[in-house]
This record gives structure tokens, C-alpha cells and sequence, in this order.
């Protein structure tokens, strides 16, 4: 599905205005929305979970111990993501992995730690990403990710993203236990969820980019789903390959593609890519 194309009209000013004087120039820092960017996003958001689960029951550190290693982890990638000046698959497919993981450990703090209802912490992270959507707009006129491209813009769009995986956490994690649905019907409710989104972009014109962000919410509870399913137990309703099984599959078939759109390029954004093909 891609949701977000060259155009990049959908919301008012959402062209983007040009990189204001003083800012040095850089080329937009996120991929293009093809095929490639949701399956490997849907591995990370599995990844995010099962290697939560791993390190918190394997490394002995417990569930705060984790979250502070693997922020800090994440914030020395990051530091690497924006020093760089355009988009590089590596660099910033390894983040969105870490900050799948990040973005599970924080719910998953809150509610076991802090004993904060999922109700209460889902409602939470809703508004904070509703603000950083407000605010971003707000300073830079357009959420279009194919203008991230000053540094403002990508801490936003970092800032989003790992609030997305946090209210992807505790979302699904709210209708899993409501609604007792099991990991395999749960996982096909969320695909199902992401269809209407496709559905309601495609066919009744629903806002390019806020049903790439709602798409973009759905996916982690979707690959959370998928990723309990075949981590758990058969005793528990899931296939049993464990947690480092699973986290060591979906590593190696997301290092697989992000190596092939490293070399391929198939994935680099506008005028980059054409400078890129003419070099």
C-alpha cells in the first residue's frame, strides 16, 4: 500500500514550505511508502515485541534495566540517523527497529510497573501524539513525510513515530484483553483494520497522510499479534518457536530487504534517487 505519493498536497501547505534560510540542505530522510516500507515496518513492530520479552526475561536486567540499556542504544542510533544528510536504509530502518522496541517497553512499564490501566495510558499517548501532529503542523505547515528534510521535521517525525509504538502497545493490547480474541484472530482484526484504511484512502479519498499515520498506529499491534502467535506457547494459543526464534527470524528476513533497498535504492525518494541513478 502507499498511502503517501509525490503528491503532496493533502493537507493545507502540506507541499511543504522550503527549508528556512540558515539551515543547510539535505535531502529528504525516510523512505518512499511501497510494499518494501510496510512489510519491513510490520517486522520491526514484531521484533519490537518479541525482543522486549526476550531481553526482559533473558538479559536479568528486569523490565526498567531493559528500558534504560535500549534507549540509550536507540539515542546513539538516532545521534547517527540525523547526522546523516539523506536517507539511508541502514541507519534508519536499525532505528525504527529499536524504537519499535523502546515504544513497547515504555507501555509495557507503565502498566506493569506503575500499574497504570491500558485504558488510561492508551488515552494518554493518543493526545501526546495528537499534540506532536499539532505542534508539527503548526511549525513546519505540512506533516508530509516527503519533506522531512530539516532537522526540525525529523524530530518530529522520529518523536511520532516512537509514540505511535507506544499507543500501538497499549491499543492492542487493550482489545486483546477485552475482546479475548487470541494472537491469530488479532492479528486478522488489525489487518482487517488496515484494509478499511486502504479501502477508505483509495476508494473514498480519505486524507493521504493521516491514513498513512492511522495505517501506521494499526501496524503495531498487527505485528505484536503475529509476533505473540508464533513466539507463545502451544499451551497459550501460540505456535511455541519461542522469543529468540522468532526475534532471529524476523531480524534476518528484515536485514535480507533492508540490504536489498541499500542496494537497489528502489526506495529513495525524489530528486535524491535521480541524482543517485545519474552518479
Amino acid at each position: 500500500m502507499t498511502f503517501e505519493t509525490s503528491r503532496t498536497n493533502a493537507l493545507p501547505g502540506a507541499g511543504g514550505p522550503p527549508a528556512p534560510a540558515g539551515h543547510r540542505p539535505r535531502w529528504n530522510k525516510v523512505p518512499e511508502v511501497t510494499a518494501y516500507f510496510w512489510i519491513i515496518k510490520v517486522l520491526c513492530t514484531t521484533v519490537g515485541e518479541t525482543a522486549a520479552d526476550l531481553l526482559n526475561e533473558k538479559a536479568g536486567l528486569g523490565l526498567t534495566g531493559v528500558s534504560v540499556l535500549m534507549s540509550a542504544v536507540l539515542a546513539v542510533v538516532l545521534v547517527a540517523q540525523f547526522r546523516t544528510r539523506a536517507y539511508r536504509a541502514g541507519v534508519y530502518w536499525l532505528a525504527v527497529a529499536l524504537i519499535s522496541v523502546v515504544g513497547t517497553l515504555i507501555s509495557d512499564n507503565l502498566t506493569d510497573n506503575l500499574g497504570v490501566p491500558l485504558e488510561t495510558s492508551t488515552a494518554v499517548f493518543a493526545v501526546v501524539l495528537a499534540v506532536v501532529f499539532a505542534v508539527w503542523h503548526r511549525r513546519e505547515r505540512t506533516l508530509s513525510i516527503h519533506h522531512v528534510d530539516t532537522t526540525g521535521r525529523e524530530s518530529f517525525y522520529w518523536l511520532a513515530v516512537l509514540f505511535t509504538f507506544a499507543l500501538g502497545t497499549a491499543a492492542g493490547d487493550l482489545v486483546s484483553e477485552r475482546m479475548d480474541l487470541g494472537y491469530w484472530l488479532s492479528a486478522v482484526l488489525f489487518a482487517a483494520a488496515i484494509a478499511a484504511v486502504a479501502v477508505a484512502h483509495f476508494a473514498l479519498g480519505l486524507d493521504a497522510v493521516w491514513s498513512f499515520w492511522i495505517a501506521y498506529v494499526l501496524t503495531r499491534p498487527l505485528g505484536a499479534s503475529v509476533g505473540d502467535y508464533l513466539s507463545q506457547p502451544t499451551g497459550d494459543g501460540g505456535v511455541g518457536l519461542g522469543t529468540v526464534v522468532t526475534s532471529a527470524l524476523f531480524l534476518a528476513v528484515i536485514l535480507a530487504l533492508v540490504v536489498r533497498l541499500a542496494v537497489t535504492r528502489k526506495d529513495v525518494t525524489g530528486p535524491r534517487r535521480a541524482a543517485a541513478d545519474a552518479a
